[in-house]
């Protein structure tokens, strides 16, 4: 992308040097510089609002569509809003978790400005929630105030070593009472959050998050949606920094020569297609614990609320060691998945609630970051 003149001057000096040379970023991209805004987040770029938003962008979010888009306004403010082309209308259609997302973008970018000495002053859905999906509005309107006071908060030293963990954990450690309760006390309020790794309650869960993964796979548009947002290899990695990452050096040459392929996953009874699922099953299998949060109404206020808990306790179980990942496929809002979710709010939600997320805690190695769009990618023109 690139910016006019015009709208350089109105976002200022450190607008120039994010953009670089007229966003030249896409014809140089690798697979190790679609992870650059890990490293980049913490420098200066002089505008105390960019530099909170090289953490927000590091936000967790998901199928990794990163949808948000910033415009900046005077010289303290910005909307969010959402990228239309990043919904998940088939696995996501009230764009429920997409909203999630934002919120844990939010959290991110409140500790951020925090740890610089200014408050964020965040205005949700200043034009109305949207309903039925998201749509043009802005998802929040958001001022910076410097304040010396501004509380700093102790998860922030988590925010550049939280990553999602995907591979199998290692079923003979266990998460203890003590450990399980932190993470889920790091949560925050506004969101109830919950966790168990009692063996009835894991089993219980591991067989319905598996369950729920083999419906979703097994549901062509939804495993459809999935794979056309599927990178495979170096190449493609770079070119899109965006959407789910199959890479390494492995991946990487199996990609090159076409024996792993996008298109092969969604060919039902191919050696790729039958891979897919498996690895997933095996990783749903290895849950050593579960978390899980729930809200008493399901307003797109509740979801802001529900992925800055969200992060914040992703960020609390990197603080104690523990992998993380979230376990979505049963929260997901199309029909073959009713049953599924219906079981998932029976196990888990009082009545009438709604289980915004659940994710498997245990133990493994630790994870890569996930490619991430540089900040440049996210500003539109003023």
């Amino acid at each position: 992308m690139s910016l006019s003149r015009r709208a350089l001057l109105k976002t200022g000096a450190a607008s120039i040097i994010v953009l670089g040379a007229g966003g030249s970023w896409m014809s140089t991209l690798t697979s190790r510089s679609a992870r650059e805004p890990w490293s980049t987040a913490g420098q200066s770029f002089g505008d105390p609002r960019l530099d909170a938003l090289a953490y927000a962008i590091l936000a967790p979010n998901p199928h990794n569509m990163q949808p948000w888009q910033v415009r900046m306004r005077g010289t303290d403010g910005f909307t969010l809003s959402a990228n239309l082309d990043r919904l998940l209308p088939e696995t996501d259609p009230p764009s429920r978790q997409i909203t999630i997302g934002f919120g844990a973008f939010l959290e991110l970018f409140r500790q951020a400005a925090a740890e610089k000495g200014f408050v964020a002053d965040v205005s949700p859905f200043p034009e109305g929630e949207p309903w039925p999906t998201l749509d043009a509005r802005p998802v929040a309107f958001v001022r910076l105030k410097a304040d010396t006071q501004a509380e700093r908060d102790p998860l922030f030293a988590q925010a550049l070593h939280r990553h999602t963990q995907r591979i199998a954990f290692d079923t003979k450690r266990t998460v203890s009472d003590e450990v399980l309760g932190r993470i889920v006390a790091a949560a925050g309020s506004g969101v109830r959050v919950s966790g168990t790794s009692d063996q009835r309650r894991r089993d219980a869960l591991r067989e319905l998050t598996s369950h729920a993964w083999i419906a979703e796979w097994e549901d062509a548009p939804a495993r459809g949606e999935t794979v056309r947002v599927t990178r495979v290899g170096k190449a493609e990695v770079g070119a899109q920094p965006w959407g789910i990452t199959i890479d390494g050096p492995l991946m990487t040459m199996l990609g090159a020569v076409g024996v792993v392929s996008a298109e092969a996953m969604d060919t039902p009874g191919s050696t790729s297609y039958k891979e897919g699922l498996k690895a997933y099953l095996g990783a749903c299998q290895s849950a050593m614990a579960h978390v899980w949060s729930t809200t008493s109404t399901n307003t797109r206020m509740d979801q802001l609320s529900a992925g800055a808990a969200w992060v914040r306790i992703h960020q609390a179980a990197t603080a104690e060691g523990v992998a993380f990942h979230p376990l979505s496929q049963a929260l997901q809002e199309f029909p073959s998945m009713a049953s599924h979710y219906a079981d998932v709010h029976d196990l888990l939600a009082d009545p009438g609630h709604t289980v915004q997320m659940l994710a498997r805690l245990g133990y493994a190695p630790a994870a890569s970051p996930a490619p991430r769009e540089p900040l440049t990618a996210k500003l539109l023109p003023v």
